[in-house]
């Protein structure tokens, strides 16, 4: 138990040797402040990324039909591949990882609405599609589509809340009608979707879409969700067994890979933990590289402290002071100057994640910022870097006061 003297002695030691006492403390808080900083940086990275996947799917698919490239039991390459109702069939069928599944007609149309016109990019989809890209309906703004608008081939249509903000302005859109290339479609929802372009889009039913814009037959490609794709390894073991469905039934060689196009977003989630990952690590390595640097501060500042201490410490054993106080004392030291600057480099840190992240969120259309969201770490992680600080200081003060206090107090007396 250390008394006040204790701490008047190590106040008096810390005030004698104030610029040696600040340089080793500042590369405590400097080493520890790096740390959280560089640690929130990554996450609000990794955050930023995660979230420009939205509401999407991140096992999400997109397929296309191109040119095959290979000529194939007596059929030319070069032959355009054109996805259809078999297509859409087969995948339903024959692929148990399918979990929604949309087929998608994509054009762009001019929009009507009084004396207000726009131009959109215009989707007829399956209900399924609006799980996989994360659509919702903006509170009390209608609805979706449904099943039975599919069934019916209803025109009815569903606008985006830009295209809702350049053609109602302030009016309520729900149940009015519109024209879309000449053509009257009554609107039931406005939806809204993130991390998506701020463009005006539209959706209508895909049957609709088929029949005037595809001639009722056929589609642009299908957007699909997944489930257990969850490495590169089954990602591409799926792509190839994908790809020879579709060659059986258009008869393209089961090895052109060029005759569908395969767009995982799976894929790109998978290289992006990866990236972030390996990023992770290396400034994990840095991290510890500061901390080993303010620990290396400390070490100096109290084998120094010591070294010019030990007639201090002859004399106090002389006056009957005994080894154990004399090594406690130093250890305080240690553990005062680790604690008081590592806790000032943890509260900096995080002040300037605060700042950081308020300043983002003042300007959320910031492109040169916009892959950071919500850059912080885990508390757990900063006050185990403060445990690890504060051991090193308990180790740092030990082992040279140790030495000191086994000196007999003759020999002390004598030490420069």
């Amino acid at each position: 138990m250390f008394d006040f003297d204790n701490w008047i002695e190590i106040f008096d030691a810390i005030k004698k040797n104030k610029l040696r006492t600040f340089l080793s403390g500042f590369s405590i808080t400097w080493g520890i402040f790096m740390f959280v900083v560089l640690l929130s940086a990554v996450n609000g990275a990794q955050g930023g990324v995660m979230m420009s996947f939205g509401d999407r799917f991140v096992n999400k698919l997109q397929i296309s039909g191109r040119l095959t490239s290979l000529p194939y039991q007596g059929l030319p390459d070069n032959r355009k591949i054109k996805l259809d109702q078999d297509d859409y069939d087969m995948v339903n069928r024959k692929v148990p990882e399918k979990q929604y599944l949309s087929a998608v007609i994509r054009s762009f149309v001019n929009v009507n609405y009084g004396k207000n016109n726009s131009t959109g990019e215009l989707y007829g989809i399956h209900p399924d599609y609006n799980l996989i890209n994360g659509v919702t309906i903006i509170t009390n703004q209608g609805r979706l589509i449904r099943d039975i608008d599919v069934e019916e081939k209803r025109k009815v249509v569903v606008i985006n809340k830009r295209l809702r903000e350049v053609l109602f302005a302030d009016e309520n859109p729900i149940g009015k009608n519109i024209i879309v290339n000449n053509l009257i479609y009554k609107v039931i929802g406005v939806f809204e979707e993130t991390a998506i372009a701020n463009f005006e889009k539209l959706y209508i039913p895909f049957s609709t879409a088929q029949f005037i814009f595809s001639d009722g037959w056929g589609f642009e490609g299908l957007s699909m969700a997944t489930v257990g794709l969850n490495t590169n390894n089954k990602n591409e073991m799926f792509n190839k067994r994908l790809i020879a469905n579709f060659g059986a039934l258009h008869q393209f060689n089961p090895e052109d890979g060029r005759a569908i196009n395969i767009n995982s977003q799976m894929k790109e989630h998978l290289q992006a933990l990866g990236i972030f990952n390996a990023v992770s690590i290396f400034i994990w390595i840095v991290g510890f590289g500061t901390l080993f640097a303010g620990i290396v501060g400390i070490s100096n500042i109290m084998l120094i402290t010591v070294r010019e201490r030990t007639k201090e410490f002859g004399i106090r054993k002389a006056l009957g002071a005994t080894p154990t106080s004399i090594l406690g004392n130093i250890i305080l030291e240690s553990v005062c100057i680790t604690t008081l600057f590592g806790y000032l480099g943890v509260f900096l840190g995080i002040y300037a994640n605060k700042l950081f992240n308020l300043f983002l969120i003042k300007n959320p259309d910031n492109s040169n910022l916009a892959i950071f969201e919500n850059p912080n770490m885990n508390m757990n992680v900063a006050l185990g870097a403060m445990t690890i600080l504060i051991i090193a200081g308990v180790l740092a003060g030990y082992f040279p006061a140790r030495q000191a206090v086994k000196i007999s107090p003759v020999e002390a007396m004598r030490s420069e």
